[in-house]
């Protein structure tokens, strides 16, 4: 585009806005709004995906607003006169090319990844929020000759959001691939459990790394006081020790605290985008990172509150960390276990008047949502009431269980939390257990001497009966035994859900 044309439109900074700067900002009030009210619609499974196509066309807007505003105002882009700072040509092609490469890598694995991915998706696509400001700010450092040449905003908002961001934002990039790696189970669960185990060592080590960060940032800003000019050496250290203690955040962290770190990461990769935004003088940067950050630390907080665990405890004193893979057999210590048919538990659901279905990650894993579903749909034939009881942690995400059962059609009023599902249990006749273990483990409200006492968990031993489809005898996520599964009114059939699920279908067809 030619510099000329655009200069028309787009004044600089010593002469009144002209109305191109108008459109510009009404473009991003009407994307901050879409924003907010987006984020609104996700409170509720009903709204919550017209409250993504809301945000995403606000984003659509912020970006096309963020273009418009490219600053190739005469001299703005340049140093003081004389100093030698010329002024950087745009180069649209470039620009075009990368929001196309954007759109091609975006959009695919959000398309095909299966819900039971969807975590390891969600911190992936937030380490890469969290590497990209990281790369902005070393490219402030680049662009101003080491914070030693500025533009229209001021040395201090420049050095104080490009450091900021450098740290956060590489802690959020390499904590979020670890978290990723996990999920996906890309490590060797020996290797996770000893990382888990050497949780003080890492901890140690984070200690130091901040130190190191911190001193690093304090020397760039008094150097950048002092007139700037540091060699690039310091800026790439700074995100190099930044990055580490990304890593070893987030490798002692057992599986069970998950769900919270992905809440956690994401609101520290809000924050870095504000910081970046601060050293950008973009608005679309600083509003969006808050509205990120703030919801965020909201979430990871409530999630917290969930596991009755503060959010420092969870960072430093992380356990579970995975399945031990043992059998049937597995976890005799804890009592005997009854193991039970398809078709027993297919005639204890038909002749109760209560069913309540606990889904847990095991659901997830083995695709059965839809043959819960049928299962559901022939026992309300049999005049059988089901309920669906959702733990604020169950899977590996937020609303994971929610939004796997919606997908299967199951509907929302039937989906009941944790506080309003509780006091059902004592009047049902037959929970039935899918895959969950540490969000139903009774040691968490009997056992002080639990790593998991005093997490609410649901109170599925209190109804009349239980049936858990389990794989195995294997401990959660916590790393823990279940008493639950030695209880006398506890019986359990071992399989694939999906599997178990499907066999439950024919008996009661057959019944």
């Amino acid at each position: 585009m030619n510099t000329e044309i655009f200069n028309v439109f787009v004044t600089s900074s010593q002469t009144p806005p002209s109305a191109w700067n108008y459109v510009v900002s009404a473009l991003y009030i009407v994307a901050f709004g879409m924003f907010i009210y987006g984020l609104m619609g996700l409170t509720g499974p009903k709204t919550a995906v017209r409250g993504n196509w809301i945000a995403g066309i606000g984003m659509v807007l912020a970006i096309a607003a963020t273009i418009l505003n490219v600053p190739v105002r005469n001299g703005q882009l340049g140093g003081p006169e004389g100093s030698g700072v010329s002024t950087p040509t745009i180069n649209w092609v470039l620009i075009a090319v990368g929001l196309l490469v954007g759109v091609v890598l975006g959009i695919p694995p959000a398309r095909r990844t299966k819900m039971t991915a969807m975590p390891q998706l969600v911190a992936l696509f937030n380490g890469v929020g969290g590497g990209t400001v990281a790369l902005i700010a070393w490219a402030e450092f680049i662009e101003t000759d080491g914070f030693q040449h500025f533009r229209d905003t001021p040395a201090g908002p420049v050095v104080a959001g490009s450091l900021i961001a450098a740290i956060i934002g590489s802690i959020s990039f390499w904590g979020s691939l670890v978290a990723f790696a996990k999920l996906q189970e890309l490590l060797n669960k020996n290797l996770e459990r000893n990382l888990v185990k050497a949780a003080k060592a890492f901890q140690l080590a984070n200690i130091v790394l901040l130190l190191v960060s911190i001193a690093i940032a304090i020397y760039l800003a008094i150097n950048a006081a002092n007139g700037g000019g540091a060699n690039t050496w310091w800026i790439v250290g700074l995100l190099v020790a930044a990055g580490i203690m990304g890593l070893f955040v987030v490798f002692p962290i057992g599986g069970a605290d998950m769900p919270v770190v992905i809440s956690l990461l994401n609101a520290l990769t809000g924050l870095s985008a504000a910081a970046a935004g601060i050293a950008l003088n973009n608005t679309a940067m600083i509003v969006a990172g808050m509205i990120v950050g703030a919801s965020g630390s909201i979430l990871t907080n409530l999630m917290a509150k969930a596991m009755n665990r503060s959010i420092p405890a969870i960072v430093f004193g992380a356990f579970g960390g995975g399945d031990d893979g043992a059998g049937p057999a597995g976890g005799a210590e804890g009592g005997t276990v009854k193991s039970t048919s398809a078709s027993d538990a297919a005639i204890q659901m038909a002749y109760a008047n209560q069913v309540i279905v606990v889904p847990g990650y095991g659901l997830a894993v083995a695709q059965a949502q839809h043959a819960v579903k049928e299962m559901a749909g022939l026992l309300e034939d049999k005049g059988v009431e089901v309920k669906y009881a959702i733990h604020p942690v169950a899977g590996r995400m937020p609303g994971h269980m929610n939004v796997l059962l919606a997908e299967a059609d199951v509907p929302y009023d039937a989906m009941k939390e944790m506080d309003d599902i509780n006091g059902e249990f004592n009047r049902t006749d037959v929970a039935i257990v899918i895959g969950a273990n540490d969000v139903t483990n009774p040691a968490a409200r009997n056992d002080p001497s639990s790593p998991i006492h005093g997490m609410p968990i649901l109170n599925v031993d209190e109804a009349r009966s239980t049936i858990v489809l389990k794989r195995s005898m294997s401990s959660g996520y916590a790393g823990i035994e279940n008493p639950l599964f030695f209880a006398d009114a506890t019986s359990m059939l071992f399989g694939d859900a999906k599997g178990s699920v499907d066999s439950i279908v024919e008996e009661l067809k057959a019944l």
